[in-house]
């Protein structure tokens, strides 16, 4: 009899069983002990409030530990040129990949940054040109703007028999425009706002701010010697007012004090203008804003390049015009470019060009500079090197990869989520876009609440069992808006006329004053173009945007807002002490960290280590200072507190202080109940941020608020907040122009202007101007179409 043998499938390989990221005991930032399984080669969704420890997990715990083991792979003498992390505070973490971070940090504001230097284009488009470019002018670097031109000569020694000095010439062909050095435009400075020229030195003729009559920086003018300090300016000779505007730096004593004198417009030069703008304070970014006017560069007409460079050309196109092009474009040109001598590097080439257009950004332009991008194109940006990857097997980390994007657009995202997915790839996406959630393999939810409030995991798992589940994003996930059925009366209108900013087709549109306006259309429409270089200057715009806040470890909610000003002369006056003494960067700062709370020792070749000051326990003042109390409270535990806490300690009783109230009940408007007012700005999220920018200037005079995209970073539940928010707004008297994607947002103004209808050079134009419900009746746009699915008309 025969006997049936059973083929058994051979037992699976024991590589094949590390497919789980397993994460034990997170507790980084507001993380309570967390523990997960994320499961690899597939699309990770994580949702949640925002604050509630996304970014916590998937930034701060997996993709550092991924970075840092990677470092350490490095042998110490180059882990010594590489930044030191320190490991997060985790128990365990295991079946960690290689981790690629795509975040929404804004590309470097280096003005000879642009898109195609931040991507390979750039440098492959100088190649191509030095070897087909006619008249041929040099190699690759004599396309490059930011090279520049070096001629030398000079003798070197060569021991040579009893030949010993050679002469030698050295030559570098740059493509740097000489006069602005690459940067496309040249600043100049308004000396009227510098001083007032009727006046004398004695009679306080300098008005730049920090230059008060009787202050060192004035002494080093007025006692300087070089002329006579009772003479009005106008009277000066042309040397006096050399010596008083552009003398060279110079040491000499000054009141008896050995100093450097040199003339007002370097000292604000190097003083004032090398900063970055953002990190100035309110009245010296007015001051600069003032005094300096940026024109385009009249000998390269702001193409940064070299005469040379500009000179070369192939089929007609310089490399200028080239870089000048819309992407989409330029793609169709370098693909009519047929030279074998160069084939691969066009292939190269047209794959980087193509990547930009099923990415939806075709509509940019190669020299367009990348501090001007938004942070959702500067992640897209950054997606460009990734798509052709023949990486596998890598966690790629995304956040919120759909801020800036239309509708329309996300679904293209989406798509290239699921490509990196199918080549083998753990895909890890912060995202609060319903369309994103629905297309996650696996998701986790974390919450329930903001801050201290949240932390935890609500719920892992499928997408039907988030619908199905009882977590605020659960809820959420099919909310939808009702357009609405009254809108407000416009107050006034304010004209734009004949609108030509960058795509911007000679647009004439009147913006209704006293109302929610929505500016919406596709990513590259124009919308930004419209609203931030249109607007008449004299409108009493305040423009709040989501660039990044520039802030050391040392800034806070409380420095930022200005709110730390009325606490502290709360304590001194309470205390009859000075208000210095609050201050952890004055006075009473602790002496042993310097009121940073933590030392940080550099091991040079082995991460850096922060520890706890042993001396102040991380309260980062000098135990004297912590003597002094307001309402039963010292400084460190009112800067330790919750927002809606300090609302309620200033508000009433002992420690009632009107000052500080207003600006904590502004920070509670905009839904930052829950961040600490003495947490470090570094640990806030983009959309955080953003609101933060809201509470402060709130406070300004002004009558028109432009918001850009405010639902960036915002979660479902806190969109109904931010609605509210903006409501109150308008009905103080407001009016609010709003730069947004968000449907529900769309459905809750009162006018809409829909620009389009694609992008880049096929936009430009206003498609639609009128109500929401008119929108969805005509259906005659992306947008229209896109809001009638929404709200289910």
């Amino acid at each position: 009899m025969a006997q049936s043998t059973d083929t058994q499938s051979p037992a699976p390989h024991i590589a094949d069983s590390h497919d789980l990221i397993r994460v034990h005991g997170a507790r980084e930032n507001n993380l309570k002990d967390v523990s997960i399984e994320i499961p690899k080669r597939r699309l990770t969704v994580f949702t949640g409030v925002s604050g509630s420890g996304k970014s916590s997990l998937v930034f701060d715990t997996i993709a550092a530990e991924s970075q840092r083991l990677i470092n350490e792979t490095y042998s110490a003498f180059v882990q010594g040129f590489m930044p030191t992390l320190a490991r997060p505070e985790v128990d365990v973490l295991d079946g960690l990949t290689t981790a690629i971070i795509v975040d929404q940090q804004r590309m470097g504001a280096d003005p000879r940054s642009t898109v195609g230097t931040a991507t390979d284009a750039n440098a492959m488009l100088r190649i191509l040109f030095s070897r087909l470019g006619e008249p041929h002018i040099g190699p690759p670097s004599a396309y490059a703007f930011n090279v520049p031109s070096v001629r030398a000569s000079g003798a070197i020694t060569v021991e040579r028999g009893a030949q010993k000095a050679v002469k030698a010439t050295f030559t570098r062909t740059g493509g740097m425009c000489p006069r602005c050095e690459g940067r496309g435009t040249v600043s100049d400075l308004d000396l009227t706002q510098l001083y007032d020229d009727s006046k004398s030195l004695t009679e306080g003729a300098i008005t730049v701010p920090g230059y008060k009559a009787g202050g060192w920086n004035y002494r080093l003018y007025s006692e300087s010697g070089f002329y006579d300090p009772d003479k009005p300016i106008r009277d000066y000779t042309k040397k006096e007012l050399h010596d008083f505007l552009h003398r060279e730096p110079t040491r000499m004593k000054i009141a008896g004090i050995n100093m450097t004198y040199e003339g007002l417009v370097p000292r604000i030069q190097k003083s004032m203008l090398s900063k970055d703008r953002e990190a100035m304070q309110p009245h010296i970014r007015e001051f600069v804003d003032r005094a300096v006017t940026f024109t385009t560069c009249p000998e390269c007409d702001g193409t940064r390049l070299s005469e040379g460079a500009r000179a070369s050309k192939i089929k007609g196109i310089s490399i200028a015009d080239a870089c000048a092009m819309q992407i989409s474009d330029l793609a169709d040109w370098v693909r009519g470019l047929d030279e074998p001598s160069v084939a691969p590097l066009l292939a190269k080439l047209q794959h980087t060009l193509d990547s930009f257009t099923e990415i939806g950004l075709g509509y940019l332009a190669l020299d367009r500079p990348s501090g001007t991008l938004s942070g959702g194109e500067a992640q897209r940006t950054k997606m460009i090197r990734y798509l052709g990857s023949s990486l596998t097997d890598v966690t790629y980390v995304f956040d919120e990869p759909t801020t800036g994007l239309h509708p329309h657009d996300i679904q293209r995202m989406n798509d290239l989520l699921l490509r990196l997915r199918d080549k083998g790839n753990t895909v890890l996406v912060v995202e609060h876009k319903p369309e994103v959630i629905a297309i996650a393999d696996h998701v986790v939810d974390l919450g329930p609440g903001a801050g201290t409030a949240g932390g935890t995991v609500c719920f892992e798992g499928t997408v039907e069992g988030l619908r199905a589940g009882g977590t605020i994003t659960g809820r959420h996930l099919d909310d939808r808006a009702f357009v609405k059925e009254t809108v407000r009366k416009p107050t006034g209108r304010l004209a734009i006329r004949g609108a030509t900013t960058h795509n911007l087709r000679d647009v004439d549109v009147d913006i209704p004053l006293g109302v929610l306006t929505v500016i919406t259309g596709v990513a590259g429409s124009g919308k930004s173009s419209l609203v931030h270089g249109s607007i008449p200057a004299d409108a009493g715009v305040i423009s709040v945007d989501q660039g990044a806040i520039r802030g050391s470890r040392r800034s806070n909610p409380a420095t930022y807002t200005g709110l730390l000003d009325p606490i502290r002369k709360a304590f001194a006056k309470a205390n009859g002490v000075k208000p210095a003494l609050f201050s952890a960067n004055s006075e009473g700062a602790c002496p042993t960290c310097n009121g940073a709370g933590v030392i940080y020792t550099d091991l040079a070749m082995m991460a850096g280590v922060a520890t706890t000051c042993e001396d102040c326990e991380g309260k980062r003042f000098e135990a004297s200072v912590l003597e002094y109390h307001l309402g039963g409270r010292d400084i460190s535990e009112v800067l330790a507190m919750s927002v809606t806490e300090a609302e309620e300690f200033f508000g009433a009783g002992e420690a009632r202080t009107p000052g500080a109230h207003r600006i904590l009940e502004r920070l509670v408007d905009v839904g930052l109940g829950y961040l600490g007012i003495g947490q470090p700005l570094t640990t806030l999220s983009g959309g955080e941020r953003q609101r933060l920018k809201l509470a402060t200037h709130m406070a300004e005079k002004g009558g028109v608020y432009v918001l850009d995209e405010p639902t960036a970073g915002l979660h479902l539940a806190d969109v109904e907040q931010l609605l509210g928010l903006l409501d109150r707004l308008v009905d103080s008297g407001k009016s609010v122009i709003v730069v947004e994607h968000h449907q529900a947002v769309m459905a809750h103004a009162d006018w809409i202007v829909d620009l389009g209808p694609g992008a880049g050079h096929d936009g430009g134009r206003v498609v639609f101007e009128g109500t929401p419900a008119d929108l969805v009746a005509a259906r005659s746009t992306l947008t229209g179409e896109h809001l009638a699915a929404y709200v289910g008309a």
